[in-house]
């Protein structure tokens, strides 16, 4: 697509010799003699670039700079003059103007600023895009009170240098919470760093977190950086922080006082400046009591408490991650668009979602890949669960606002404990409660229970 550059000067040999250059690389030009008719030329067809002069009849360029300005400010302008001062380039300058070149004109130089000027522009909306996917790559999806409450604290917290503890049960989040901190943080444009704490043997939690010199040990055959060196000026993300032993907590704590280390083997301190965000899925009080985690470094990461809660306590988000994974996986995949059912999304919501968001998000790939049609129903649904309900459980029939959902509940927990009576045989099921073999079989399905093939 040709990039449209308008030219604005009263003479009309400029205009012509203009057109004639830009032309012949490649740009479509228009031109226009007065600032009016320069706005007009705008306001009908905004152009990719303006070449202004300054010294207009009527409104001078200055004056339709400005406006230029106001109105789109994505397009550069380049002034032109005949008797510019320093004074003129600067207040140009001052009211957004790109550049200024001055008359007789050197046709060789307008080409090149035109080419510098429409190559930033670009440089600048592929910037914008690429930022705009990051975040939303790494945006909370839902609408629950929980979740909108959360969105708002990280939205306060991010642009701050404060130390953050993230707390929540396996497969809520919590690193996708970090990323979108670090994403809307001053730091964004450094490096985010994650360590897992639970992963890293004892031994070697100096060398991965500090680094070491050639040489330091059996091994060390070349020197290396270490997490915190790698995330200078960045976040570092201190992944199931509770899991560390109490010698790699007090390691920790140090630098973290200190903010400064020794890589193994090495005599000279470096100094870091990182921001530190921790998760865990523990409760960290009771890890304290049990003396199996730090009390002084556990103030020092819990500035300011983020809990995410599980999937279980605001289901109202299902059929919203449950659409966004399946757009996901459609597109990841390359597969035409499938759309939800309503009783597929019934099944959603009555399960407990132990494994939380990660357990929905790993049904739905499955669920896109194998379904076959384009609607996922419930007869696509796998047993999600295989969890035995006890007889106090039942109880919480009671607590359901909905009579559709207790009325679900309780025949999900009547047909579990029959199946169990009958040994998990469906027709023999079928018959002790008075319902057709396909009907039962579907009911299964629905509340992905266990079933022997018989």
């Amino acid at each position: 697509m040709y990039k449209t550059i308008l030219v604005v000067d009263d003479e009309e040999s400029i205009c012509q010799s203009l057109r004639g250059i830009l032309s012949d690389e490649g740009y479509e030009v228009r031109t226009a003699g007065s600032g009016e008719d320069a706005l007009k030329a705008i306001e009908e067809d905004v152009p990719d670039l303006v070449l202004l002069d300054i010294w207009l009849p009527g409104m001078d360029g200055l004056e339709a700079l400005k406006i230029i300005k106001a109105e789109t400010p994505q397009v550069p302008v380049i002034m032109m003059s005949g008797h510019g001062t320093i004074e003129t380039a600067v207040k140009a300058t001052k009211l957004g103007a790109f550049d200024f070149i001055e008359k007789p004109i050197s046709l060789e130089k307008v080409v090149l600023l035109v080419n510098h000027a429409l190559a930033l522009v670009r440089l600048e909306e592929e910037n914008r895009f690429l930022k705009q996917k990051v975040t939303s790559a790494y945006e909370l999806i839902g609408q629950s009170k929980t979740i909108l409450e959360l969105k708002e604290m990280i939205r306060i917290v991010a642009p701050t240098n404060a130390w953050i503890l993230i707390m929540g049960e396996n497969g809520t989040g919590k690193e996708l919470v970090a990323r979108s901190i670090h994403y809307q943080s001053k730091r964004a444009r450094r490096p985010f760093i994650e360590v897992n704490c639970a992963a890293i043997p004892e031994e070697l939690i100096e060398s991965e977190l500090f680094g070491h010199e050639k040489g330091s040990f059996t091994g060390a055959t070349a020197k290396k950086r270490g997490k915190f060196e790698l995330a200078h000026e960045g976040t570092l993300f201190l992944d199931e922080v509770a899991d560390m032993s109490l010698k790699a907590q007090a390691k920790i704590l140090r630098i973290l006082q200190e903010k400064k280390f020794e890589r193994v083997g090495g005599n000279k301190f470096i100094d870091t400046d990182v921001r530190v965000l921790a998760a865990t899925n523990k409760d960290l009080e009771k890890e304290m009591e049990a003396e199996r985690f730090r009390q002084d470094l556990y103030y020092r990461l819990n500035v300011i408490p983020l809990t995410i809660a599980p999937l279980r306590d605001r289901k109202e988000d299902i059929p919203i991650l449950a659409a966004q994974f399946v757009n996901d996986f459609c597109v990841k995949e390359g597969v035409e668009p499938k759309a939800i059912s309503d009783d597929a999304i019934e099944v959603f919501m009555e399960h407990s979602w132990p494994g939380n968001v990660r357990e929905l998000k790993n049904i739905m790939e499955r669920l896109v890949i194998m379904t076959q049609g384009a609607e996922i129903t419930a007869d696509d649904i796998p047993p999600l669960s295989k969890e035995v309900q006890t007889g106090e459980a039942m109880d919480t029939i009671f607590t359901y606002n909905s009579f559709r959902k207790a009325k679900m509940e309780f025949e999900k927990k009547f047909i579990m404990k029959k199946l169990q009576e009958n040994e998990g045989n469906i027709s023999k099921t079928a018959d002790s409660i008075g319902l057709e073999r396909s009907n039962l079989h579907r009911k299964i399905k629905t509340h992905s229970l266990e079933a022997k093939k018989d």
